[in-house]
């Protein structure tokens, strides 16, 4: 049972996810330590274990909180606008995962091992947010393209989200990278995140 005030225990959860989210901006997932995690946060090291057991803990509540950031973007396009073309649709949804690069980052990430290295209480608190992403962008295709059915709304939520994970990859490459698709003699267009996620919505809904 963790001792103290809620506003400190959510204060204290929040600084573990800040310092790991601090850390994720120069380091990889592997180099990243839950001492080094101790080391920004400014509580002793023992305490994170009060809050998480592991280091893919921590990572899954960095990724929880990304989807829940998404989440508001996605409320208010629904709240803001009566109606919508398919092209300002994708317009909108490409500009609001533009903004969210460390939701992007994290989703390139080997998700299952961290999912499947996180307590059952965390991973289900995660998956409402996921969900909850995709249920929004559910209600945005049945407000704005009314003419879609289930099925059809259903086959765009299982193209665009697998297509999520790629994103990131494909838009955030390294020098090294592009010397050796130089090297290897393949000719790459390098797009930004708004022109590859707005490609493929209006795709999807049949621009």
């Amino acid at each position: 049972m963790i001792k103290g005030t809620p506003e400190l225990i959510a204060g204290r959860r929040e600084e573990i996810i800040n310092a790991c989210e601090k850390l994720y901006r120069t380091k990889s997932f592997k180099e990243i330590t839950l001492k080094e995690i101790g080391n920004v946060v400014p509580f002793s090291r023992p305490t994170i274990y009060n809050y998480f057991q592991t280091k893919e803990e921590i990572f899954l509540a960095l990724f929880e909180r990304e989807y829940d950031r998404w989440n508001e973007d996605l409320a208010a396009i629904l709240e803001q606008n009566e109606t919508l073309t398919r092209e300002r649709i994708a317009d909108l949804i490409a500009r609001s995962l533009e903004k969210r690069p460390q939701l992007l980052k994290l989703l390139s990430m080997n998700n299952y091992d961290m999912e499947a290295d996180s307590r059952e209480e965390l991973l289900i608190t995660f998956k409402a947010s996921y969900g909850e992403s995709m249920n929004r962008v559910r209600d945005i295709l049945r407000r704005f393209r009314s003419e879609m059915t289930d099925a059809e709304i259903q086959h765009f939520i299982y193209a665009f989200f697998p297509f999520m994970f790629g994103i990131y990859p494909y838009t955030s490459v390294t020098e090294k990278q592009r010397t050796a698709m130089r090297a290897a003699n393949i000719r790459f267009a390098y797009p930004s995140v708004y022109e590859l996620t707005y490609g493929c919505i209006v795709r999807l809904l049949g621009g």
